[in-house]
């Protein structure tokens, strides 16, 4: 069984300049998509060929910068077209992966505040970002979104846009995704670690900054800690890498107090453990999957 429907499609190859290949692997995001792409990526690295600089997975495409004096485009390119081959005809595709639980203060004070400065550019200006998400979804109350926000597993299918912000795409049939438009006009201003929304992605602010993502709370951890400060940033300032799997878990104020009193001392860490994530099964049985990791996660 191939990994995806269009394999016999293929990629589409394109040159950036004399030092990057961009490799799209379909148009739209799907957990089979972005699995190649983290497949591919993995398995370059692997490689360890010698002119590679920096190989860069991203929701379905994959970007690759390489010194064209050190290594031949030619030979980068006929080395990843293999690579595709045999990711595309794995029959059993997995990935060694973490499933991280991400403690997050659903509708907090700080992006409610946020939201109401900058209402002059959202589509509902008399609102808030959960009760219009909840409308878009069709769904009776911001409670029931939150409920469906937490209530199933995430992937993190890249990290970027700033340092350490991560993708998040939800495990669940695509007819049963979360889905909502950015704001209208992008805002100026988003508190650092809120938990935004935009199209199918969820996200996690890593800094603050200017965004257009709606606002449904606000992680109670650092996810970017260029000090490394804390014991979960000790390898990299960069917590979350592509192939993640994000339980979030709803903190009311209390609890999203002692955490950051935790984070202060630098003896917060997050709540983690190894799984093996298998595609197959996620795109068989979604439902029955999410429940399975979630319920491995908890019994660790």
């Amino acid at each position: 069984m191939s990994m995806i429907d269009d394999a016999a499609r293929g990629a589409r190859y394109t040159w950036g300049g004399d030092e990057f290949l961009f490799i799209e692997i379909a148009e739209a995001m799907s957990l089979a998509a972005n699995f190649t792409s983290t497949a591919m990526a993995a398995r370059l690295t692997a490689d360890d060929l010698d002119g590679i600089i920096d190989i860069c997975p991203s929701n379905a495409s994959l970007l690759i910068r390489f010194d064209p004096d050190r290594i031949a485009p030619q030979d980068i390119e006929a080395r990843m077209r293999a690579i595709e081959v045999e990711v595309r005809n794995l029959s059993h595709p997995t990935r060694e992966t973490r499933v991280v639980e991400v403690p997050v203060w659903y509708d907090d004070p700080y992006t409610r505040e946020t939201g109401a400065r900058f209402r002059s550019g959202h589509q509902r200006p008399d609102g808030g970002d959960l009760d219009f998400a909840a409308e878009e979804n069709h769904l009776g109350s911001a409670a029931e979104f939150i409920r469906r926000h937490h209530g199933s597993l995430w992937l993190v299918s890249m990290v970027g846009f700033v340092a350490g912000l991560p993708f998040m795409f939800q495990i669940v049939p695509q007819e049963q995704q979360l889905e909502v438009p950015k704001y209208l006009t992008p805002r100026t201003d988003t508190p650092a670690l809120t938990v935004g929304h935009g199209g199918c992605f969820a996200c996690i602010y890593s800094v603050r900054g200017a965004g257009g993502y709606q606002m449904f709370g606000i992680a109670a951890a650092p996810i970017f800690d260029p000090a490394q400060s804390l014991p979960d940033f000790t390898q990299f300032m960069v917590f979350f890498r592509p192939g993640d799997i994000v339980k979030f878990r709803p903190v009311d104020e209390s609890e999203y107090r002692r955490i950051q009193e935790q984070v202060n001392d630098g003896t917060y860490r997050y709540r983690q453990a190894s799984v093996t994530f298998d595609l197959n099964r996620a795109l068989a049985d979604p439902h029955g999957y999410n429940t399975e990791i979630m319920e491995y996660f908890d019994g660790v």
